[in-house]
Parts: structure tokens; C-alpha cells; sequence
């Protein structure tokens, strides 16, 4: 595998993904982007996919205006594969030296550190000009993306892109690119069905992220479209992560067990919860046992799932860091640890280094001398990550000597 340095001053943004590209094991020296469709289906997969309904809308607004800069326009899907790619017959062909060909996947995993790849990968838009981009070949090539959304579910669809030679490296690419997207989204808004009024939720619901929050960040949504976000104290966000994951409530001496690493008087636990229901409102809070009376979403509940349904990439997605990292309450403590220990095992086993890597560069995993002897492991002596893996293994012998 060819390997060649990182151009000097990279945005940490691109070191991060040149670092997920090597991961996954793309060689700078591979001449094309993968193609991951044939003709038919890349033609069903066209037909059926939302971004279908905007294409001829996009083609208009930015096509043209990119075809008259001598530059490409593409639209992907949300797996990185280039459903459309536009321009001129004779830039078209010059893309196809890349392989940035309609049915290609420019997801960086694949293909390197790319816009398209890096606006997939971080949800952002992304600028990528010449030597950021990790695969040699496409070293003449600029790109500027931006992620489209589902606007009645927020979840991304694609990415449109621009793709170019310098004279697309001004300000007003990605300014285009983004309102083009924006168009596209408001395009698919006026499409979406009414709600139907009588599946209107009427119920309260609860909103949780406790994952690499010192302090847990509450949504509550009171089923009428109206949303209140709160951030609690420490002790607060400790009670909230213990009744969510306690379903069945608690009593007051089993939550005390759990919030206090020595002996608390209940008559603290009881102003707290008293103060905590003042926060939440009367009816979110029941005592006798204590429980959260609406249906709770978590992050951390999120992650759990994910693991236990073996979807380990969607997991490492989701998780943001620690269960509340600061939190000393034994109750807190287990459900952090052991958290944190499934999704580490869940690593070890899998043998991706694309996911060990993140876990590795994260605050919480980057002294983990266990996840770096297995990325050695895996990692090839000729990969580009090899020389960083080696690096980090000397340094903890050096320090856990």
C-alpha cells in the first residue's frame, strides 16, 4: 500500500478523516472510487430514491451554473454512492479518470478524504481543495459538499456536491451549493403529507442526553408541537439517568443506594426530588416508588440498542463519551461502566480498525493500550495508520513503565 505524507497545516477536520481513511485501509495510490451500482441498479435505486423528486430542480439552479465553470455536480445518496454526476461531455470525462462515475461510492471509507465522504461523515459542509484530498489522483480536483435533509424527519438524504479544478475555490462554491440545498429541502417540505390529526401524539415525552455531558440536557416535548430544553445540576441529572433506567421506579431507600457513595439522609433526597419536580412539572415525576411517568429516549438507550441489535458502526455514531463523565453516584457509575465496557468489547471483537481508530482518538480511549494492540493487530505494516498505532503503543510502554 503506497503511503505518502499529509500536506503541511491540514485543518484538523481533514487530519481526522486522512486518519478514518487510513483506517479503513483506501491507498493513496488507488487510481478510482469504487463502483458499488451497476447501470440497473443504479437506475432503480434512482427511481425509488427521495432525491429524485429534486434532481431537475437542482440540475437547473447549480447545474447549469457549474457546467459554464468548466465543473461537475453530483448527487449521492446517504451511503456516499453518486446517483447523478453532470457537466460537460468533456469534464465528464476527465471525472471518469477518478472513477467519480455515476454508481461510484465516494464514502470516505472507500474512497478516501473527499467533500462528499467528509459531508456524510460529519453531517457539515465541506470544503476539500487539492492536496487535502488523500487519494493522489484526485490531487487536481477541488470539491465543495453539503448534506440535504429529510425535512419531516431531519435525517440525511444525500449530499450534493460541486466538483472542480481551482476555479472553484472561492467563498461563493459552497454559498451555492448550500442554498441549492436549502432549495432542495424546501422543495421536499411542501411535498410532505399532512399530519393526520387523529395520530396527534397528547402525551408528555422525555428527551435525554447524558452521553459526554457533565450535566444531562432535557427535552420535554408536551405532545402539542411545544419543546422545553433544560439542563440540570449535577445531583438533578444524576436522579433523571437513574429513574430512566429504572423503569419500574425505585423506592426512595433503593434510589438513595444508588445516588450516594455514603449515606445520605433522606430528607436531602426527598428537597431534591422535590426541586427536580419543580424543574420537570407535577405530573413528570410520581413518588411511591419514584418514576418518570412519560416515555423516555436516550442517547445512552440509543447506543444500547444499536449494540444489541449488532449494529456497532451506528453505535459508535451515537456515542458522544461517557454516561454524565464526572458523576461519582455508585448507580451512575455502573451504568456508565458498563456501557462503556459492552461497547469496547463490541470493538475488540469486530476487527474494523475504522472504529477502533475513533475509539482511539477520542478523550476516553486514547490511552487504551488494549485497543491499540488491536488495531496492530489488524492494521497492515504498509497502511499509513501503521506508523501513528506503533507510536501511541511505545508511548503507553514508555508511560505505564
Amino acid at each position: 500500500m503506497t503511503q505518502e505524507p499529509a500536506p503541511q497545516g491540514m485543518r484538523a477536520e481533514v487530519a481526522a478523516s486522512w486518519e478514518r481513511s487510513a483506517a479503513a485501509g483506501v491507498d493513496v495510490g488507488q487510481a478510482e472510487a469504487p463502483v458499488t451500482l451497476d447501470v440497473p441498479d443504479l437506475r432503480g435505486q434512482r427511481e425509488a430514491h427521495p432525491l429524485a423528486r429534486v434532481f431537475p430542480l437542482l440540475d437547473d439552479v447549480l447545474g447549469r451554473e457549474v457546467r459554464d465553470c468548466g465543473a461537475v455536480m453530483a448527487l449521492a445518496d446517504a451511503e456516499g454512492t453518486l446517483l447523478w454526476v453532470c457537466g460537460t461531455t468533456d469534464r465528464l470525462r476527465h471525472a471518469e479518470r477518478i472513477g467519480f462515475v455515476e454508481g461510484s461510492n465516494w464514502d470516505e471509507r472507500l474512497a478516501g478524504t473527499n467533500a462528499p465522504g467528509l459531508a456524510l461523515a460529519t453531517g457539515r459542509d465541506a470544503f476539500i481543495t487539492r492536496d487535502e484530498h488523500f487519494r493522489s489522483s484526485v490531487r487536481s480536483w477541488s470539491c465543495a459538499a453539503t448534506p440535504i435533509h429529510d425535512p419531516g424527519t431531519s435525517q440525511v438524504l444525500g449530499v450534493l456536491d460541486v466538483t472542480g479544478g481551482d476555479e472553484i475555490v472561492v467563498p461563493q462554491t459552497m454559498a451555492m451549493v448550500r442554498a441549492a440545498a436549502r432549495l432542495a429541502e424546501a422543495e421536499l417540505a411542501r411535498h410532505l403529507p399532512p399530519p393526520p390529526v387523529a395520530d396527534r401524539p397528547t402525551g408528555l415525552r422525555l428527551l435525554l442526553e447524558l452521553l459526554g455531558h457533565n450535566e444531562a440536557l432535557v427535552t420535554v416535548d408536551d405532545g402539542r408541537g411545544k419543546l422545553t430544553r433544560l439542563r440540570l445540576s449535577r445531583r438533578h441529572s444524576e436522579i433523571v439517568a437513574l429513574l430512566a433506567s429504572s423503569p419500574g421506579g425505585l423506592t426512595g431507600d433503593e434510589l438513595a443506594v444508588m445516588l450516594y457513595e455514603e449515606d445520605g439522609g433522606t430528607s436531602t433526597l426527598r428537597a431534591e426530588l422535590n426541586r427536580l419536580r419543580g424543574l420537570l412539572g407535577e405530573e413528570l415525576l410520581a413518588s411511591r416508588p419514584y418514576r418518570l411517568t412519560a416515555p423516555v429516549t436516550g442517547d445512552w438507550l440509543a447506543v444500547e440498542a444499536q449494540l444489541a441489535a449488532g449494529d456497532l458502526r451506528s453505535a459508535m455514531k451515537g456515542y458522544g463519551g461517557p454516561v454524565l463523565p464526572r458523576s461519582t453516584a455508585p448507580g451512575v457509575v455502573r451504568l456508565r461502566e458498563a456501557l462503556a465496557a459492552s461497547l469496547r468489547q463490541a470493538l475488540l471483537r469486530s476487527r474494523a480498525p475504522e472504529l477502533m481508530s475513533a475509539w482511539t482518538r477520542s478523550g476516553w480511549g486514547r490511552d487504551d493500550y488494549d485497543m491499540w494492540l488491536a488495531q496492530a493487530a489488524v492494521v497492515p505494516a504498509s497502511s499509513p495508520m501503521r506508523a501513528l498505532v506503533d507510536g501511541q503503543i511505545a508511548r503507553l510502554d514508555r508511560e505505564l513503565a
